[in-house]
């Protein structure tokens, strides 16, 4: 199958994606925080899907990679918006399964909300769900706090290239996002892949995860050596065959 590349409009931004047809259930990759749907992961799993005949669909949420808008104007639930958009007009019906990379663990989790039952699996690579709350605005030194209120903007340093600008609103609505103060409603089956050596997202994130869940297969499979990209070969290979294996359970 072809992979058809395309554009939806979503409140006045086009929303890039990028469908390849197949039989289900639906894969649909989710990317973090200043990522987007070409990075190593999302062509990876792209690969394998196409080899097995499964049909995946990748998108760019507003402001990243070949999406139209600014980054610094998104939020989390706006992105968590602009994913249920492209899905509910590339993939309207059947069987999905969400893979939500660091931030789009969060977007996937928020997504159940609009998706319900067509959620039959959930698998998270190194997800960071309230990120933002738990993770970021602990860090912030006085000087940073004064910076974001006196501007509404923070250029925040990036180990992967070059500073990231984090908005007031993007921690403000990260508030109004929370989904790990709370038992999480879901019956599908869920797999959460984190490297131990993950110096952005604690590797016991996803077992706070696990343990919101209320569903009873949820298996928590740790890197001991893996960072928090797990874009290693070996790495792509455990995600792949996890990826895989949940796929196949659930057809």
């Amino acid at each position: 199958m072809t992979e058809v590349v395309g554009r939806i409009e979503a409140d006045g931004v086009a929303l890039a994606y990028a469908h390849l047809p197949g039989v289900g259930p639906t894969l649909v990759f989710l990317p973090g925080f200043a990522s987007d749907m070409q990075g190593s992961k999302a062509l990876f799993l792209r690969d394998a899907c196409a080899a097995r005949g499964q049909a995946m669909l990748r998108l760019d949420y507003s402001g990243h990679g070949a999406s139209g808008g600014r980054f610094e104007d998104g939020t989390i639930g706006r992105w968590a918006a602009d994913a249920h958009a492209v899905i509910a007009a590339v993939v309207p019906e059947g069987e999905i399964v969400l893979v939500g990379s660091s931030m789009g663990g969060w977007i996937m989790l928020l997504l159940l909300r609009w998706l319900g039952a067509r959620v039959s699996g959930m698998v998270g690579i190194a997800a960071a769900p309230d990120f933002t709350e738990d993770l970021i605005r602990p860090a912030l030194s006085d000087a940073a706090r004064q910076a974001l209120a006196r501007d509404g903007v923070l250029a925040m340093p990036s180990a992967y290239g070059p500073p990231t600008m984090m908005s007031a609103g993007l921690l403000d609505d990260g508030v109004r996002q929370l989904v790990l103060r709370a038992p999480i409603a879901f019956e599908g089956a869920v797999r959460l892949v984190h490297g131990q050596m993950d110096d952005d997202v604690p590797w016991q994130t996803s077992l706070r995860l696990a343990a919101c869940l209320t569903a009873r297969d949820v298996q928590v499979i740790l890197i001991k050596d893996g960072g928090h990209r797990l874009s290693r070969p070996e790495d792509l290979v455990v995600i792949g065959d996890v990826v895989a294996g949940l796929c196949k359970a659930l057809s």
